[in-house]
């Protein structure tokens, strides 16, 4: 994941289609592609809701190499930091259908340590790999059709707290499901999230803490989704903003069919409350349609 504080010193550097941002703590590339489709979406979290754009490709279009043995690829030509385009890639082999995840590192005694560990999975109970990781604390890199992710903050140790900022997580448990993407977020299945970006969010902050509503934000996030959202879900939206707007009972719709339209009616209605929403059954409605299922929590396969 990268993210950056907004007073943070930062360069960006654009090369015909691709447009890079790079901090002391990390950096990102994204480039633009044919089949690129922009994805908006709403999920309801157990802090209201959340919300990202992503970045997908058609699933043959997006694949990546899919390796599943560390495999040692050599030079990073691709860096992002021309001081780095000769220090050594090698590949986790984590099996991820759009991204390859790797480290880099100009150490002599890590490449000849992570080399004896070369074929083998780095999950096994036999690779040493990941030890030599967590103690060298190499740069992760995260390579995918439409860019790449680079953090060069330390890795923490286990049971540790992530650094704020830019930060990777490798989940063993997550990673066994083979998902390409988070199980609530709303994705068409012919297409793979290859990059996600999380504009700010109306009543979180950057850290995720709970913060006053912010209409600004809001209504910014609104206009991606009325671009790049899903139509039948959109529409949906709508109707529940009229009823609840005009008084109507919680039955004036339905909220059948998958649990994508049903997860759409409860984030409207959490969105209709923070904004203050002046209407004399949005009581009723919440009580109806939000608390019927538990929140899912959103997955994080890498990040």
């Amino acid at each position: 994941m990268f993210m950056r504080d907004r007073d943070e010193p930062v360069t960006f550097h654009r090369s015909g289609t691709a447009l890079s941002a790079v901090t002391a703590r990390g950096g990102v590339r994204v480039s633009a592609h044919v089949g690129l489709r922009p994805i908006a979406s709403e999920s309801p979290a157990a802090a209201a809701w959340s919300h990202r754009v992503a970045l997908c490709m058609p699933r043959e279009l997006g694949r990546m190499s899919n390796r599943r043995v560390l495999t040692e690829i050599g030079p990073d030509a691709e860096a992002l930091r021309a001081e780095e385009r000769e220090d050594i890639l090698f590949d986790l082999g984590l099996g991820l259908l759009q991204v390859d995840a790797l480290v880099r590192t100009s150490d002599p005694a890590v490449v000849a340590a992570l080399r004896r560990h070369v074929g083998k999975s780095v999950l096994a109970t036999d690779s040493g790999a990941m030890g030599v990781i967590v103690r060298a604390n190499p740069h992760r890199v995260f390579v995918s059709p439409v860019g790449r992710v680079e953090v060069f903050q330390p890795i923490p140790p286990p049971n540790g707290i992530s650094p704020d900022g830019p930060h990777t997580h490798v989940l063993p448990k997550l990673l066994a499901h083979g998902r390409t993407h988070a199980a609530s977020e709303p994705l068409p299945d012919d297409m793979v999230p290859c990059a996600h970006c999380y504009p700010p969010n109306a009543v979180r902050d950057d850290h995720g803490r709970p913060r006053q509503f912010d209409p600004e934000s809001h209504f910014a996030f609104q206009a991606l989704l009325e671009r790049y959202g899903d139509p039948e879900r959109l529409a949906l939206k709508k109707r529940v903003m009229n009823c609840v707007s005009a008084g109507h009972q919680p039955f004036a719709i339905t909220a059948e069919g998958d649990r994508f339209s049903r997860a759409t009616v409860r984030v409207t209605l959490r969105q209709l409350q923070a904004a203050e929403t002046r209407s004399p059954t949005l009581a009723a409605w919440l009580a109806v349609y939000d608390h019927a299922e538990p929140t899912p929590t959103e997955d994080v396969l890498i990040c």
